[in-house]
């Protein structure tokens, strides 16, 4: 294909005060002419007309080039006129001017926030944040008694697929610290037991200790690192690539797949991983009793009947699944809150540990409360 051929770009100087133009003052014609502009500006000169009238082609990037050696003639203290300029050229080469006598403003970093104003902002966020969960929180619900209502409506498959996630691949993480944990506490009561020629009561410490707080806390501090972060990862990073949009396009409820078969799987796990860490846990304080303080494992499991009731044992049972909840509605509210590229991803997924861990300690705490003043 032939292209017509481009006439550089030219000007010659008929007089001192007249400047002729010529060619294609376009990005692939100026060449070295702005050089040339740039060393004419620097001249003294009064007064200067610019003949335009043989300009064969002008675009931005000439219009561009004309106005600032223009703009820096009149810095100067020169009096510059342009004329002749071809009607089609004109309306082009004022916009440009427009730009170039008026640019846009460059943003001005912000101040520096003060520590009060840094605080209320702060605060502010996290009430915004707080009301989105509710409204989460509430959305989910509502689509949780649709399903109950409609059985059918319920999606076994990523129910199960979950379960064996974060229930049945967790078991080795789950059971290995809390054995350690068992082994931790009844060596630290050891020394002060065996002072008092207490050791038996090593049953005590390791069962109730175990059986009410750390069993269940543990175990869902571990749920919320591994699963907790995961599936804030995996909503976020639906929602990157757009795959929420396209499911709703489709007309398919992310809640009802992706929320609601979480949910589900861990109010199911948690409260099993919670009962395979008591054992666990347990029996590494047996083995460490039977190591420092000489009770056997027959004397540390008939005290351990007697010392921790049934009462004990369900207190943090029951923990389990408000913990469940809690870690699952926090990783998934996250992973629907990312916005822009794989960074907020990221930063969503830490967010998820951090809350989850938080308000699973806080729930901890107010359990605690309640059970005193019910003098459970």
């Amino acid at each position: 294909m032939n292209t017509l051929p481009i006439t550089a770009a030219a000007m010659t100087q008929p007089t001192h005060q007249t400047l002729a133009l010529s060619g294609a003052w376009t990005g692939r014609g100026l060449g070295a002419v702005g050089q040339q502009l740039d060393a004419l500006s620097g001249a003294e000169q009064s007064q200067l007309v610019v003949d335009g009238a043989a300009i064969e082609a002008l675009d931005t990037a000439g219009a561009w080039v004309l106005q600032k050696f223009l703009a820096r003639l009149r810095a100067e203290g020169a009096t510059v006129q342009m004329r002749d300029l071809r009607p089609e050229f004109a309306n082009l080469f004022e916009a440009v001017g427009r730009h170039v006598a008026n640019p846009p403003d460059t943003a001005a970093p912000p101040a520096p926030l003060s520590r009060l104003e840094a605080l209320g902002r702060s605060a502010e966020a996290s009430v915004e944040q707080g009301i989105a969960m509710l409204g989460f929180v509430g959305e989910y619900t509502v689509a949780l008694a649709g399903s109950l209502a409609h059985p059918a409506r319920i999606r076994w498959r990523p129910v199960l697929y979950n379960i064996r996630s974060a229930g049945f691949d967790a078991l080795p993480i789950v059971g290995l610290l809390s054995f350690l944990l068992g082994i931790v506490v009844a060596y630290q009561g050891a020394d002060q037991l065996r002072q008092y020629g207490a050791n038996i009561f090593v049953a005590d410490l390791v069962g109730l200790s175990m059986l009410r707080e750390f069993a269940p806390l543990m175990t869902a501090i571990i749920i919320a690192g591994r699963s907790g972060s995961a599936y804030a990862a995996q909503i976020g990073t639906m929602v990157v690539t757009e795959e929420i949009d396209a499911m709703r396009t489709i007309g398919i409820a992310p809640l009802e797949l992706l929320v609601l078969p979480k949910i589900l799987a861990l109010i199911v796990v948690l409260p099993l991983l919670t009962v395979f860490a008591d054992v666990l846990g347990v029996f590494g304080g047996m083995i460490m009793a039977r190591a420092q303080l000489d009770v056997g494992f027959t004397e540390f499991f008939e005290r351990f009947v007697k010392a921790v009731s049934v009462t004990a044992y369900l207190i943090g049972i029951c923990k389990a699944p408000v913990f469940a909840v809690i870690i699952a509605t926090v990783g998934c509210f996250q992973g629907f809150r990312t916005k822009g590229g794989p960074d907020s991803v990221g930063r969503q997924t830490t967010l998820s540990v951090v809350q989850s861990t938080f308000l699973v300690i806080v729930a901890d705490a107010l359990f605690s409360v309640a059970f005193s003043a019910l003098d459970l």
